[in-house]
């Protein structure tokens, strides 16, 4: 009876609301008594289609950064995954794949969605939180019973939460002495050895990312690409090194010449005909610095 007991109380073990109170630097009263709130647009997608974005009212929108950088800063994601983690990026994430003989690409549908509030949840229990703090915490950075795609939290935690399954697909790729990485829902696998069956690898693939609660992507958003294809990671080339498309690549040329002799804009080459756009200034320093991101890169790898 008294170990039941025990259970029974230790299940609410962990730090309270008075302490994420501390932490955040709040009234405890305000975390308790804000009610999210959200708004839904879409945005175009580079590939067509359109993207549905959640976004959070301005008062709740300062209190996920509050909690992202006091809270989940900390925190450790798995080395594997690259998006939205300091130190790393899109460019950093291909890199690790540059010049292997196969590249495998899989894409996962509807990622942010697809991470339950109930994951979230566990996750904060799991961390030192106790029931009463971690329900609170789920509620400010979920909505409608999954990660809102827009609050400034859900990139982090969408990290965080799927440890389990970094390990899993990190473990499955040491196996085939390859390469795993995640960047958000883009997952990269680059091998040299093709005496593997390829298919044993793919399918175990699909069946871990099902049984962590996702639908992969087949058709185009799948693909196995060796060295006489042009290999993508990420949206950057890797046969040799990191380089942008050779399209691309053409393409900024002839925007940087336009902007030189002040030309009318030029369209950009990864919108469909029916969604073409003129680049503005602030777009062009974007590319811009996409160029210097991708070269910082290679010079990183030159000289390690």
């Amino acid at each position: 009876m008294l170990d039941w007991l025990l259970k029974i109380i230790g299940l609410n073990r962990g730090a309270d609301i008075a302490e994420l109170a501390r932490r955040l630097k709040l009234p405890e009263a305000s975390l308790r008594e804000l009610k999210p709130e959200y708004r839904e647009f879409t945005v175009p997608k580079r590939s067509g289609g359109k993207r549905q974005i959640t976004a959070p009212s301005a008062e709740l929108k300062l209190m996920q950064r509050r909690i992202l950088r006091r809270v989940l800063a900390k925190l450790n994601a798995h080395p594997s995954a690259t998006g939205f983690e300091s130190g790393e990026s899109f460019a950093t994430n291909a890199a690790r794949h540059c010049g292997k003989r196969i590249v495998i690409h899989f894409d996962v549908k509807n990622f942010f969605p697809s991470i339950r509030s109930q994951r979230v949840y566990s996750y904060f229990r799991y961390v030192g939180w106790n029931r009463a703090a971690s329900r609170l915490l789920s509620k400010l950075v979920t909505w409608q019973d999954s990660l809102p795609q827009g609050a400034p939290t859900s990139p982090r935690l969408s990290n965080l939460v799927n440890y389990r399954l970094d390990v899993r697909l990190a473990d499955l790729a040491r196996r085939y002495d390859a390469t795993y990485t995640r960047y958000a829902d883009d997952i990269s696998m680059s091998l040299d050895d093709e005496s593997f069956d390829l298919r044993a690898l793919i399918g175990t693939v699909f069946t871990i990312l099902r049984s962590e609660g996702f639908q992969p992507h087949r058709g185009k958003k799948f693909s196995v690409r060796r060295q006489h294809h042009q290999q993508r990671v990420t949206g950057l080339v890797v046969n040799e090194r990191v380089n942008l498309p050779r399209k691309t690549r053409r393409w900024l040329r002839a925007v940087e010449h336009r902007a030189a002799t002040s030309q009318l804009p030029i369209t950009s080459p990864d919108w469909r005909p029916a969604k073409k756009c003129t680049l503005t200034p602030e777009q062009l320093s974007g590319w811009r610095g996409i160029v210097v991101m991708v070269n910082r890169v290679n010079e990183s790898e030159s000289t390690s």
